[in-house]
């Protein structure tokens, strides 16, 4: 996937997720009071802190400055002409309080460690910075919000379970809006039902029914004992029309070992017994009786008798030669 791509695919989530995010100035942001409260230190008398690194990463974010309207312009104007990296460091560090903000909102879906999020909105903040167009007359910090967002959605998508639950479209649009619907339509008075939730969602039944099946559910390991004082594995008690690995190296092996020992006994064949035997034992296509007969100036009868006595004396040869060869039979031979 290219670079174009991945962006576009990010650029998907963050439009999927219609969540309104509001930035106001520094002096009336109340994210901003919080995140100050939130780095302030206890300095009681002769107790020791204990080190929190959110905590550590909010008190060194919160000495860049916010930039006003007619700064971020010129810097926004500096990265995409001249390709200033100084100028791309201003702007990325004075938003890097916006990206904590957008990533508290999401900290109740995550319910993980927040610098995860945080570390993906920065993500998500730089490559603002390398896109940001001066000239739109856009506030940079609501064009960052929809990267930041979108770096965070995909984030929380790829790591919700072992295997990933949101790689349509379509999975992403319910990843993020079932449960919401599902509330909506409760609390409007209507049975969350599928059909329902299809329709106001804009996807097909069954993507309804796969997805609400994997977010009402957990991973589980298939090599998880069944209980704590348990060998019995999850995995044992489901079926396969496949063969197991130990089934298809033993097949190989007993088939290499039955070619060393036809390869043997050839060896003890006559001429005209090892052309019979390559002719009509030891082969797919089988010749008649008949043309084997004219080549020998036989009789068909006598041909099958000897194909008979060849068949007899290899397969006391493998009796002899290969331990167990009995379990290697068909079971129509054994029966017989």
């Amino acid at each position: 996937m290219t670079d174009d791509q991945k962006d576009q695919d990010r650029d998907d989530i963050a439009l999927d997720e219609e969540v309104d995010i509001d930035v106001p100035d520094a002096e009336q942001s109340d994210t901003t009071r919080k995140l100050k409260e939130a780095v302030t230190v206890s300095k009681e008398e002769g107790n020791l802190v204990p080190y929190d690194p959110l905590q550590r990463y909010l008190s060194e974010i919160s000495r860049y400055p916010l930039l006003t309207r007619e700064q971020e312009i010129e810097l926004g104007r500096r990265v995409r002409e001249e390709g200033d990296p100084d100028a791309a460091y201003i702007l990325a560090t004075s938003n890097l309080r916006l990206v904590v903000k957008i990533a508290m909102e999401f900290q109740r879906t995550w319910m993980q460690n927040l610098m995860d999020l945080i570390q993906e909105g920065n993500i998500g903040l730089m490559h603002a910075v390398q896109k940001f167009d001066p000239y739109k007359n856009v506030k940079f910090s609501y064009y960052a919000a929809f990267w930041i967002k979108a770096y965070i959605l995909k984030f929380i998508m790829d790591n919700w379970r072992l295997v990933k639950i949101g790689t349509t479209q379509g999975q992403r649009k319910l990843f993020f809006k079932l449960k919401k619907e599902k509330q909506k339509l409760v609390e409007q008075g209507f049975m969350p039902e599928t059909k329902l939730l299809s329709s106001r969602l804009g996807v097909s039944e069954q993507e309804v029914r796969d997805m609400d099946q994997r977010l009402d559910g957990w991973d589980l390991s298939l090599d998880e004992p069944l209980k704590d004082d348990s060998d019995t594995e999850r995995g044992d008690f489901f079926s396969s029309n496949s063969e197991s690995i130990e089934n298809q190296v033993a097949r190989k092996e007993v088939e290499g070992l039955l070619r060393e020992k036809v390869n043997e006994f050839k060896k003890q064949l006559s001429e005209r017994e090892l052309d019979i035997f390559e002719k009509r034992v030891f082969t797919d296509t089988a010749v008649t009786l008949q043309e084997i007969g004219d080549t020998y100036q036989i009789s068909r009868e006598r041909v099958r008798q000897l194909e008979k006595n060849i068949v007899k004396k290899m397969r006391a040869f493998f009796e002899n030669e290969i331990p167990d060869f009995a379990s290697y039979q068909n079971p129509e031979e054994n029966g017989r």
